[in-house]
């Protein structure tokens, strides 16, 4: 479990955390918000575990202590525990329908767990992941616990979306937005971690968007480099192939139907590439830039309006699909403006 210190970016939520830590003004409840491998449940755990850190109680009882010091040991019997997350007073709600978080879930492991006191820890803290999805009555039972929570409860709701939650929720808990880290501290730390080459973090970079944990699964992800080539590979011959072979290349998109949207991404940042090449004619602002003997060629057959609507129509196509229109009908319609164009 990594401290603060093993932590990518996020530094303003984590000074939040030591500031609060250091000053002994803990909130009872916060909410983290960030889109899904944006850093949510590894803030989270870094501030239980330096929570419930038995040097950090030990620090904060003395002298003051500089915020920036504020870290878990990893050593003391707490911080061993929260490593194979089985820290009794770190509570991590579970659920069981995988689309709600019910009334029940929270009564039972949040509500009628918190009354009773720490077993070890100055603190007992609940992490609620994907707290999007507490309905209305799970909601409302969490907000008795939060308007009257004793003295040593800590909530933790990780989310994608604080829109969900009710006015009284979002008016009791301090807010904390995940923010992107920046694509050059994230490319480079991608190659120290990973052995990457600098062209392969690009393209995980070009991905992730600043979410780290996307950027690190694509860069370990055997996966994404074969729905990569893929990709790849149907936009380079997509022009030679005949009508009678488009129904082979839906069935190959066909197989990556879990990860349409990846592959759609894919094509998305080629013809991006191809645009700004053409344009441009700088290398170095190419995300594919292993692949620059085909951009340039492809560049220099298409024209403007040509590229501009093939990405226009793989953004149709990617509405028409969250829209449930029927997915070979999508794919032919797709492949059939991308070869004309």
């Amino acid at each position: 479990m990594p401290g603060f210190k093993d932590i990518l970016g996020h530094e303003q939520i984590i000074s939040h955390f030591q500031n609060a830590i250091a000053m002994d003004k803990v909130s009872h409840a916060y909410i983290l918000n960030g889109p899904d491998r944006s850093g949510k449940m590894m803030l989270a755990e870094a501030f239980a575990q330096t929570l419930q850190c038995e040097r950090v109680q030990e620090q904060c009882q003395g002298a003051a202590v500089p915020a920036a010091d504020i870290q878990p040991c990893g050593e003391c019997r707490s911080c061993r525990q929260a490593e194979g997350r089985n820290q009794p007073d770190m509570i991590y709600v579970r659920h069981e329908k995988p689309n709600t978080i019910s009334v029940d879930d929270i009564r039972k492991q949040v509500n009628g767990d918190i009354v009773i006191k720490p077993y070890s820890s100055k603190y007992k803290i609940y992490i609620i992941d994907e707290a999007e999805k507490m309905n209305e009555q799970a909601q409302n039972a969490l907000l008795k616990t939060i308007e009257e929570p004793p003295a040593y409860g800590v909530l933790l709701l990780l989310t994608t979306n604080a829109d969900k939650f009710l006015p009284t929720i979002l008016s009791r808990c301090v807010t904390l937005h995940i923010k992107a880290v920046p694509d050059d501290r994230l490319k480079k730390y991608l190659m120290s971690h990973y052995q990457i080459p600098d062209y392969q973090a690009d393209v995980c970079v070009a991905f992730a968007q600043g979410n780290v944990g996307k950027a690190i699964q694509l860069a370990s992800s055997d996966d994404f480099n074969e729905l990569k080539a893929s990709a790849l590979q149907l936009i380079k011959r997509l022009k030679d192939i005949d009508l009678y072979e488009m129904g082979a290349a839906v069935k190959q998109i066909g197989e990556y139907k879990l990860e349409i949207n990846d592959y759609f991404d894919l094509m998305m940042v080629w013809y991006r590439d191809v645009l700004l090449y053409k344009a441009t004619k700088d290398v170095n602002g190419l995300i594919f830039k292993d692949e620059i003997y085909d951009i340039k060629r492809q560049a220099e057959k298409s024209s403007y309006n040509g590229i501009e609507t093939i990405l226009e129509a793989l953004w149709k196509a990617q509405v028409r699909l969250n829209a449930h229109v029927k997915f070979e009908l999508v794919i032919e319609l797709l492949l059939l403006t991308i070869k004309e164009n």
